[in-house]
C-alpha cells in the first residue's frame, strides 16, 4: 500500500468479525487535492468507492470498487485534459502477528503472475479503506497519458542540417580556383 495515505478512512478488524462491513466513501475536496498532488495530476474532480469488507481467515477480503474523474496533463501535447476512470480490487490483509501470514521467503523467491496476490500484514488493527482505493487508482493511470486525438510526429530527419550539409553549401558559394 502506498505510504502514509492522503485518505484514510478506516474499518477496524474487530468490526469485521462480527459480519461484512459496507462502506460507501466520497473523498472531499481537500483530500482529492492531497490524492492528485500525490499522483501527480493536475486535479480529482470526484473520487468514490463502494466497498465491501469480509471476514477472512482471522483477518478480512476487501471487495472495491471505484470511479473517479480527473484531469491529467498530455504526454504529448503537455495540455490539460479531463478523463472518467474506474476500477475493482480485491485485497485480503491480516492482523500483525497472524499465524496465518505468508512465510518470509529465505532466498530464491518464484512469482506466478496469475497467482493471487499475498494478504498484507498490517502493522495494527486499522484497514485503512481510502489507502486501498488510493493504491488501485494509481494503478488505473496511464504513466504517458495522450488527449484523445493527440498525434505523436516524430520530427524530420533533416540531413540539411547536419554540420557537413552545411559545409558543403558554404563550398559550393565557393568561386573554383
Amino acid at each position: 500500500m502506498i505510504g502514509e495515505s492522503p485518505w484514510r478512512e478506516v474499518v477496524r478488524f474487530g468490526e469485521v468479525s462480527r459480519g461484512p462491513v459496507r462502506r460507501r466513501l466520497e473523498a472531499d475536496a481537500p483530500t482529492r487535492a492531497k490524492v492528485a498532488r500525490l499522483l501527480g495530476l493536475v486535479s480529482i474532480e470526484s473520487l468514490t468507492a463502494d466497498l465491501e469488507v469480509a471476514p477472512w481467515l482471522d483477518g478480512a477480503e476487501i471487495h472495491g470498487r471505484f470511479a473517479a474523474a480527473i484531469t491529467q496533463t498530455c504526454s504529448v501535447t503537455a495540455d490539460p485534459f479531463e478523463e472518467e476512470t474506474e476500477g475493482e480490487f480485491i485485497v485480503r490483509v491480516l492482523p500483525p502477528g497472524s499465524p496465518n501470514a505468508p512465510a518470509e521467503a529465505a532466498e530464491e523467491v518464484e512469482l506466478d503472475p496469475d497467482a493471487d496476490d499475498p494478504p498484507d500484514v498490517l502493522d495494527g488493527e486499522d484497514i485503512d479503506l481510502g489507502g486501498y482505493v488510493v493504491e488501485h487508482l494509481s494503478l488505473e493511470l496511464d504513466p504517458f497519458p495522450r488527449r484523445p486525438g493527440a498525434e505523436f510526429i516524430a520530427p524530420k530527419d533533416d540531413a540539411d542540417l547536419s554540420p557537413f550539409a552545411v559545409l558543403r553549401l558554404l563550398k559550393k558559394d565557393e568561386p573554383p580556383e
